[in-house]
């Protein structure tokens, strides 16, 4: 008997792709939805996978781990396989691939929506949405979209992502869709733009984030571990997703600080990329398996 092998499979997206690119389209409509965010343990955890639209192609020591498309598209397709795994964010063609995969049925699935602050560019606070609307959103039967807003105290182009963020916002709560922002206080450090992970920075983004749109209503926060977590996390009552950053050093560490600021109330789970589809010792199932269990 033949086996299909997952090259193969990902040959017949590119056959699929140009033969008959209205598949996605169709993929999309038929995709069976869950009928809540989150999973059994009353926690979520997703699988992040938009960095490459970003030009953000590094994890950990390698510096181009997320070029490889067939590569990053099997580990997810094994993360996404482990059980207590809800979903995933990703921009469309990841998603389109993933949904011609097929491994998108009865997962929470988050479309990423400004991708124009290219990684290490001169305009990467300008972060224009230039991947999924909110439209497209609710069009294609998406849970909700996920946007970044970085805080430049000394950028003008801030306030022009505020203002855009803010309309994401408005529109996927018309939609009835999650609105998960990704906020942090930024400022340039030797011309690149770098994040202040510090109690007193996090607690002024979450507090503007908390703010956008005509209502909050379906807005989620996505924030990373940091000192203080307790005195950060009372900022907002909006529920919190952790996320995962780089590929950690320590693997255990993280997983401790990510287990403890679960403890909080408005924690409700988990949105990580690379440091579980990229880990230093390469084992996906592993390094999934680990995260899962500090939400038990």
């Amino acid at each position: 008997m033949i086996t299909e092998t997952f090259a193969d499979r990902v040959a017949g997206l590119v056959e699929t792709r140009v033969s008959r690119p209205q598949a996605f389209a169709e993929a999309a409509a038929r995709r069976a939805r869950r009928g809540t965010l989150l999973g059994p343990t009353g926690k979520l955890m997703l699988i992040a996978a938009d960095h490459p639209a970003r030009g953000a192609l590094g994890a950990g020591a390698r510096p181009q781990a997320m070029a490889d498309r067939r590569d990053l598209l099997e580990r997810l397709c094994v993360a996404l396989d482990r059980p207590g795994v809800d979903g995933v964010l990703g921009t469309p063609d990841i998603i389109e691939d993933l949904l011609l995969l097929g491994v998108l049925d009865g997962k929470v699935v988050i479309g990423s929506m400004n991708r124009g602050g290219l990684a290490g560019t001169s305009f990467e606070i300008d972060d224009r949405f230039t991947a999924y609307d909110a439209g497209q959103v609710a069009g294609q039967g998406l849970d909700g979209g996920k946007m970044l807003l970085r805080i430049d105290d000394e950028d003008p182009a801030t306030v022009r992502t505020l203002e855009s963020c803010a309309r994401a916002v408005s529109g996927l709560a018309a939609q009835g869709r999650m609105a998960m922002i990704e906020p942090f206080v930024s400022r340039r450090v030797d011309g690149r733009v770098r994040n202040v992970l510090t109690p007193e920075a996090m607690i002024r983004a979450i507090a503007i984030a908390s703010g956008l749109g005509v209502t909050s209503a379906y807005t989620w926060l996505k924030v990373p571990v940091v000192d203080d977590m307790e005195r950060v996390m009372a900022t907002s009552t909006l529920p919190a997703l952790l996320l995962g950053g780089e590929v950690p050093d320590d693997p255990d560490a993280a997983l401790a600080g990510w287990q403890q600021a679960l403890r909080l109330p408005t924690v409700m789970g988990l949105v990580v990329g690379r440091a579980l589809l990229y880990p230093p010792d390469d084992d996906v199932d592993r390094a999934v398996d680990a995260a899962l269990e500090v939400l038990r």
